[in-house]
């Protein structure tokens, strides 16, 4: 089974949203979304995205996963991938 391919997404680093992260997982939990972010040392080690922004519940119809290099990177493609599933995070 071909596993599912995608661009990805530009995100602007310098957005400070790697600032309001607790602030944006706590207005996920007011609107019935569980969410974290994480990191994760042994992909870190290996040179590859370490941050994992992970969501379901709520609003989704299913959960979403978003991973980076930086959390400014996994938080804005997590911020993208929320409002194209109709979460409209005030940031």
């Amino acid at each position: 089974m071909a596993k599912e391919m995608r661009r990805r997404p530009k995100v602007d680093l310098d957005s400070g949203v790697e600032d309001v992260t607790l602030s944006i997982l706590e207005w996920l939990g007011e609107q019935g979304v569980g969410a974290m972010i994480r990191v994760d040392a042994e992909r870190m080690r290996d040179g590859q995205p370490a941050w994992t922004f992970a969501a379901s519940g709520g609003p989704l119809d299913g959960g979403m996963r978003a991973d980076g290099a930086s959390v400014a990177e996994c938080m804005g493609i997590a911020l993208l991938r929320l409002r194209e599933a109709g979460v409209a995070v005030p940031f």
